[in-house]
């Protein structure tokens, strides 16, 4: 199955979610390049950049997901990079 490089934008303003998201973000590990975090304190928020490499169904589930949690903004942007699934 092919795969393409996304980057998922996260939002974090309810701190009470962090470990959902975090469980979720756990149990697609395995589709995770690398993931960035920076605390954005003065407005009380948290800034999360996930990169995947993953086939398209999934990265959209992944989105889904985390943007049915209450308190979370997610916005996905899509590489061109298309590959085949380690």
């Amino acid at each position: 199955m092919d795969t393409r490089v996304a980057v998922i934008s996260i939002i974090v303003s309810k701190e009470e979610v962090v470990e959902k998201l975090n469980n979720l973000l756990h149990n697609y590990a395995k589709y995770i390049i690398g993931r960035m975090g920076l605390p954005y304190r003065a407005k009380n928020v948290n800034i999360i950049c996930v990169a995947v490499d993953a086939p398209n169904d999934t990265i959209s589930a992944l989105s889904g997901k985390l943007g049915s949690i209450d308190g979370v903004s997610v916005k996905t942007a899509y590489s061109n990079v298309i590959g085949s699934e380690k």
